[in-house]
């Protein structure tokens, strides 16, 4: 089923968003690795998990990034956007409402000088434009791959 160009038009738009934010913080992470490795090392989980995470988060942060490209994974690639934004909200909620026994360290980037309530806003928006997109292209996809420029 096809979509009217103004959705193909605003997945574009929502799509390069996202593409942007996924981009951003898997290469932040990805060149400050040491300081990504200690960032996860002071989370309320266990260490165990760190060699993990170190590679995993990153890593999906750039297959939701790649799958935003194309029309045949546009969608997945906007529901995981989504997944992740929650999964990252729903932590910065926890530890907004002093859940955990400490406080722990934020991200790095740019994101690194927000606090914890600037940064539950900041994710708050991208998982709003995650479900946005989500929710525009149930109907469809967009005619052409994103990668073309032509959608």
């Amino acid at each position: 089923m096809k979509i009217s160009k103004n959705s193909t038009l605003i997945l574009s738009l929502v799509s390069g968003i996202l593409i942007l934010l996924w981009v951003y913080t898997s290469l932040s992470k990805l060149s400050e690795i040491e300081d990504f490795k200690r960032q996860l090392n002071n989370q309320v989980f266990s260490r165990k998990f760190t060699p993990v995470l170190l590679w995993a988060i990153p890593g999906i942060e750039i297959t939701a990034a790649a799958m935003l490209l194309f029309k045949k994974t546009l969608r997945a690639g906007l529901i995981l956007s989504a997944i992740l934004m929650a999964l990252f909200t729903g932590y910065i909620v926890l530890v907004s409402m002093n859940i955990f026994n400490r406080v722990p360290c934020s991200c790095g980037g740019v994101l690194k000088n927000m606090g914890w309530n600037s940064h539950l806003i900041f994710n708050t928006v991208f998982l709003a434009i995650s479900l946005f997109g989500v929710y525009k292209s149930k109907k469809g996809y967009p005619d052409n791959d994103m990668i073309n420029g032509k959608a």
